[in-house]
């Protein structure tokens, strides 16, 4: 049996006991409710929650801390197994992306001079300097390695004579005058290249009715311009003299050509006189040396301007690298 000393001392201990549980839960409860504060600025939604980005995979993954809807990543999507860092600056380009000298769509550039053969680069720098390819109607597109019509050269060898000439008017040819019978029957006034046409015929520079050929009715402005052609037309403006009669064995003996003989005869004696220019003969600059002439071969544009470098013999003439020093 307790003794009552024993007894009090028991129960005072057991009250203090309860007192500290009772306590205890009071504080673990309050350490387990919301924060006031936080309470005061909202809940949390799910349009908070970390934007996603697509991953390599396809599959989307939540971005990378402290970016932006995937901004501020080393790099964008792979193209072709590479990933393309991004422009600093500027949103990541996801694409093929177009090369370094495109310029929006359009035609493609026309061909520079790196594209003509090396020995008539110079030749056609000059005429080009001059700005003759364009002075006249009708002058064709620009394209140096491709062909040029009948009529187109006429154009630009009027014109180019008329420029060289243009302190001398006793070698200027003048253009045709609608009002005139026209030359040939597939060019009338109304055509483009009609005063070119017209007045190189009645300059007698080019063959027709006029100058007694009763075979050269039409003109053809839009076939091409062959070798044997070129030479008939541009000698003349060079000698300034009637041609001498030609043989082909006078032709293969000066030239060396082996298919002389298929030259046209009214041809022969224009190439004969193309050779007594010496290394300002026209053959030589256009064509180089060949001994193959290949009369019927069709001239480019930029081998006919290298026959429009330069008027004249082989002592003196004019050609447009005089004219760019003047």
């Amino acid at each position: 049996m307790l003794s009552p000393l024993r007894f009090v001392f028991l129960s005072l201990t057991g009250l203090i006991l309860i007192f500290s549980v009772s306590c205890a839960g009071s504080s673990l409860e309050t350490s387990l409710q919301a924060d006031p504060r936080l309470q005061d600025q909202g809940r949390f939604t799910e349009t908070d929650a970390p934007p996603e980005t697509p991953s390599d995979n396809g599959v989307a993954t939540p971005a990378e801390p402290g970016t932006e809807s995937g901004q501020g990543s080393t790099s964008t999507l792979p193209q072709d197994g590479v990933a393309i860092a991004p422009n600093p600056g500027q949103p990541d380009f996801i694409g093929p992306r177009p090369p370094a000298d495109w310029g929006g769509a359009g035609p493609s550039p026309s061909p520079d001079l790196a594209d003509i053969p090396e020995d008539l680069q110079p030749y056609v720098q000059d005429w080009l300097a001059l700005d003759l390819k364009t002075t006249a109607p009708g002058s064709p597109s620009w394209l140096p390695n491709q062909g040029i019509s009948r009529g187109a050269y006429a154009q630009w060898l009027l014109a180019t004579n008329n420029r060289f000439y243009n302190d001398q008017p006793q070698k200027r040819i003048r253009p045709g005058q609608a009002s005139a019978k026209p030359a040939f029957q597939d060019v009338p006034p109304s055509h483009p290249q009609y005063g070119a046409i017209q007045g190189l015929a009645e300059a007698g520079i080019i063959p027709s009715s006029l100058s007694g050929s009763s075979t050269t009715l039409t003109f053809r402005p839009d076939a091409p311009l062959t070798r044997e052609t070129l030479v008939l037309w541009k000698v003349p403006l060079d000698t300034r003299t009637v041609f001498p009669g030609a043989s082909i064995e006078a032709v293969k003996t000066a030239w060396g050509f082996q298919d002389a003989a298929t030259v046209d005869p009214l041809a022969l004696r224009a190439v004969l006189a193309d050779h007594q220019a010496g290394e300002f003969a026209n053959i030589l600059r256009a064509f180089g040396y060949t001994t193959l002439f290949q009369p019927k071969k069709a001239v480019t544009q930029a081998e006919a301007i290298a026959t429009l470098w330069r008027f004249g013999g082989p002592t003196e003439g004019i050609s447009a690298r005089d004219l760019l020093k003047q």
